[in-house]
């Protein structure tokens, strides 16, 4: 047996959790992937894996095996990184997750400079703001904004998001400009929410005085153009990066609101798998993202 390959597609199952989704992550038959890692197990004489209908446990052996052979994997692909290194461009596949707005305002218009700079990496990129299974999803990496909740993945800090509360003239027309953030709570007032918040008030401050702003609702939806879109359409105030409102406030589609208030700015994250070799096309991914939020003055301060 290839015990390379054995390595990499036991690694794979722990880190998938199941034989068939590394299957899918390796893009190899499930029958592949049992034999390798049975191969592996024979040619060690220790069980490396408890298999059930339902689901796959690694061993004590096995989870001692895991820690070590992931870093002679990271070793050995940085042995190869090195030598790639001198002799030619970044290479491979790359599949990148990123909230929808900002692939469709920051991200995309930028791709032809990444393109231009970096011709050898092919992107697969996923735009959306549902939560992603780095493992399980085979996904290298995402650009997420608020808090990482999974203490597991590895955090880098690219950027604060300004923040601002916008309502559409249709919707001001018709329930008033709110002289306070507390209004928002007043009957005639409604917010548009996001889900992703479950419901967690927004943290306004001025003069020392500081409110968590909520609101009563219609809408409440999970992707942030939709998001945008229903506060476009008059259905309610909503909390707004900066970068998303801009064009909006500019054209008169949006007025912006309480703009002598201060709002917490939101961390925007790039997030990827611990015990992963940071493969050289996803540093230099990474450090391009880096260079464009710094070009949209949207860096970490």
């Amino acid at each position: 047996m290839d015990k390379l390959e054995g390595m990499r597609a036991f690694v794979r199952v722990v880190e998938a959790g199941s034989f068939t989704k590394a299957a899918e992550t390796l893009d190899v038959s499930k029958t592949t992937v049992t034999q390798l890692v049975q191969q592996l197990e024979a040619s060690l004489r220790i069980k490396l894996l408890n298999r059930t209908t339902r689901k796959v446990n690694v061993t004590t052996a096995g989870a001692a095996y895991y820690e070590r052979v992931i870093r002679l994997l990271a070793e050995l692909d940085d042995i190869e990184d090195n030598i790639l290194t001198e002799s030619s461009a970044p290479r491979g596949l790359l599949r990148v997750d990123v909230p929808s707005p900002f692939a469709n305002i920051l991200l995309v218009p930028a791709l032809p400079e990444f393109h231009a700079r970096f011709p050898d990496i092919q992107l697969e990129i996923g735009a959306s703001d549902r939560k992603v299974d780095l493992i399980g999803d085979n996904v290298d990496c995402v650009v997420r904004g608020g808090e990482i909740e999974d203490s597991s993945l590895v955090a880098r800090r690219i950027a604060d998001l300004q923040l601002g509360v916008y309502a559409a003239p249709s919707y001001l027309d018709q329930a008033g400009t709110p002289a306070h953030p507390d209004d928002l709570r007043r009957p005639g007032h409604r917010i548009v929410q996001y889900r992703w918040r479950n419901g967690l008030p927004y943290v306004m401050e001025k003069s020392g005085e500081r409110v968590k702003v909520s609101g009563r609702y219609f809408l409440a939806i999970d992707d942030g153009n939709a998001y945008l879109t229903a506060g476009l359409a008059g259905l309610g105030a909503l909390w707004l990066p900066k970068y998303m409102a801009n064009a909006h406030v500019a054209s008169g589609a949006l007025v912006p609101l309480f703009t002598d208030w201060h709002i917490e700015p939101m961390p925007l994250h790039v997030a990827y798998p611990p015990n992963r070799y940071v493969r050289r096309q996803l540093r230099v991914f990474i450090d391009w993202i880096v260079e464009l939020m710094a070009r949209h003055d949207l860096q970490r301060r």
